[in-house]
């Protein structure tokens, strides 16, 4: 990639479809930091809420929260602690889209084209015994059962999140560069696309 300007790469995915892995895989080969939950501690940093509260509420909301959170924004008193986080981690995504970088999750895609910042976009999808396989080998998940059950709750809290704060549905193929069924492409193949894609831009 030497001369060649390198860009800002957001990944989306369903839970366990490998968007850690590729950003990884990336993040080496083309030499740039990727942020995955560094965006805790960045997060933390910006809007002064505690470590257990970004992690609960920064990228996942249960249809509860959603119906709570819109109904109670209509009052006089009340702030949500999910939308205070929420505007804390767009500034954060747009501080670090200042200079080239991988971003897994937070909206970034929609943060970055609506700030009319150009990024390479990407969606990661799998078959669900595919994601729990993966799932299973997550650190988070150590000594943790992981279940179909498990996969579900997380990309419907992901889906309510990003419908919330984008307006969007998250696996919409029209918000991304490239749309990949890692049931069928290993990591390692979605990575070599994408650096050849870069390579000839």
């Amino acid at each position: 990639m030497s001369g060649k300007k390198l860009p800002v790469i957001t990944i989306n995915r369903e839970y366990g479809a490998g968007g850690r892995s590729l950003a990884a895989i990336l993040s080496e080969k083309l030499g740039i930091p990727y942020y995955d939950r560094d965006f805790v501690e960045k997060t933390v940093e910006e809007s002064g809420y505690d470590v257990e509260d970004v992690e609960r509420e920064g990228e996942e909301m249960t249809r509860t929260s959603k119906v709570l959170n819109n109904f109670l924004n209509g009052t006089v008193s009340y702030s949500s602690s999910h939308d205070a986080i929420f505007k804390a981690t767009k500034k954060v995504i747009l501080k670090l889209a200042e200079n080239p970088c991988i971003m897994v999750g937070r909206c970034a895609n929609r943060i970055l084209d609506e700030a009319g910042i150009d990024a390479v976009s990407i969606y990661l999808h799998a078959p669900l015994e595919n994601r729990i396989r993966r799932a299973k080998e997550l650190p988070e998940n150590e000594g943790e059962e992981v279940s179909a059950k498990t996969l579900e709750e997380h990309d419907a809290q992901r889906r309510t999140f990003y419908k919330q704060y984008t307006g969007c549905e998250i696996s919409d193929a029209a918000y991304y560069t490239f749309c990949f069924d890692v049931g069928k492409l290993s990591i390692r193949q979605c990575a070599d696309i994408i650096l050849g894609m870069l390579e000839q831009a």
